[in-house]
């Protein structure tokens, strides 16, 4: 699955994205954690999720962006051979 960052500029356009397209519960909390705990534990993800066009974002959101490579990396150890992928 691939999902396409242009024109994601804050924390809240990403969660938004994310939770629509990879089909979060309701109460989704829009957050890193919660974030986290969706990608683990409540959703079926794809075996690879590609994020593409993400400069722009980490350009307007250079804190979320080092949160998410985090979390890309602990992805890549706990759910493997899943995995998250900047392209």
């Amino acid at each position: 699955m691939t999902l396409d960052l242009t024109g994601i500029t804050s924390k809240a356009a990403i969660h938004q994205l994310f939770k629509e397209k990879l089909g979060f519960e309701d109460w989704y909390g829009a957050n890193w954690d919660a974030f986290w705990d969706s990608i683990v534990a409540i959703v079926e993800m794809p075996e690879q999720l590609t994020l593409t066009n993400w400069q722009e974002f980490a350009e307007h959101c250079p804190r979320d962006m080092q949160i998410l490579r985090q979390v890309i990396q602990d992805y890549a150890v706990e759910m493997a051979p899943k995995r998250i992928v900047l392209a």
